[in-house]
């Protein structure tokens, strides 16, 4: 009995897991597909959002309205202004806040929501800009429409093609698309959204300079003629980086832990051999007001634990290290 009852499970486990993958397959190739046909009608799409100078009214109904409330979510977050509205509300006040300096973004499947096209009609009355995501480009939003964004008509994951899944899964992924082409035909830089996003791990993520984490104090740097006698006191002070700096402070080179396992691997003296032998010479360096988010890919990339900083001017002014920038949440 025991046994039977295995298997039995085990059966039910495997179609269960294959009924998820081939709703996963199917939205995935859904949206695939959609990809391909991509074409101008795409540029139009966005040269037309980035035109507005009010907002981004996007609108839809049941679920399209939630994927669109997503959608406005991450294009407000991305320097594009944007509204969700449900559209009955919009047809019973909400459609107040609506401006001739405003894009509307409407999504429907059918492209025959009856809702939708009210308030279709009203948008164009305002002489706002419509742009449409929808599976049905011949339809009547398709038709009326300003600019239209084929989504396909694909079958819908659900076993009866009747929950909205794959249609909703394509819209979804076609605002994520406009939004990203907005961002970068708009020059928006991570500083600008961590200004957007000033909370938690990500606003700390992309507000973090170099400078903030940087040490300034009793810095660990030596004449190129020092000896590794001096270099391998402040290795073991300052955790493993010795700068190593001529008398205006430019870096010339730097000795790390490594550097002096490999030196007493091949000298039975390491002692008076002098830095500038055993330095690596134009080393990986930082800047004050760089990103400590993009100085952690760039030294974790390297396999660089600890860089020294330096001014405009090739000066160290400080030593960073991988471990600082990690604890500050750059990672």
């Amino acid at each position: 009995m025991t046994d039977g009852s295995d298997a039995s499970d085990a059966r039910r486990g495997d179609a269960v897991l294959a009924r998820g993958r081939r709703v996963l397959a199917t939205e995935s190739a859904a949206i695939a597909r959609v990809g391909e046909r991509l074409d101008a009608t795409f540029v139009a799409a966005v040269d037309a959002l980035a035109a507005a100078r009010g907002r981004v009214l996007v609108i839809g109904v049941g679920k399209s309205r939630l994927i669109g409330a997503k959608i406005a979510a991450t294009l407000t977050s991305t320097g594009t202004p944007a509204t969700a509205v449900h559209p009955v509300d919009g047809l019973h006040g909400d459609l107040g806040l609506v401006g001739a300096q405003d894009v509307a973004l409407l999504i429907s499947k059918s492209g025959e929501s009856a809702e939708l096209l009210e308030v279709l009609e009203h948008l164009q009355r305002f002489g706002v800009r419509t742009v449409a995501i929808t599976g049905a480009p011949d339809s009547t939003l398709g038709r009326h429409a300003d600019v239209v964004l084929d989504a396909g008509d694909a079958e819908e994951a659900c076993p009866h093609d009747l929950a909205p899944t794959t249609s909703t899964s394509v819209a979804l992924a076609v605002g994520d698309a406009l939004a990203v082409a907005l961002l970068e035909v708009k020059g928006f830089r991570p500083e600008d959204f961590a200004r957007l996003h000033p909370g938690g791990a990500l606003g700390r993520k992309l507000l973090t300079r170099v400078r903030d984490v940087m040490e300034r104090d009793a810095l660990p740097f030596l004449s190129p003629s020092a000896t590794m006698r001096e270099a391998i006191v402040l290795l073991a002070e300052r955790r493993g980086l010795v700068v190593a700096v001529d008398e205006t402070c430019r870096v010339l080179g730097v000795v790390t832990a490594g550097d002096l396992t490999r030196l007493m691997e091949r000298e039975s003296d390491p002692f008076p051999v002098a830095i500038d032998r055993v330095m690596t010479r134009q080393p990986a360096t930082a800047r004050p007001d760089e990103l400590g988010a993009a100085l952690v890919r760039r030294m974790e990339q390297r396999g660089i634990m600890a860089v020294p900083v330096v001014d405009d001017d090739g000066r160290a002014v400080g030593v960073v290290h991988l471990h600082d920038l990690l604890r500050a949440g750059c990672g």
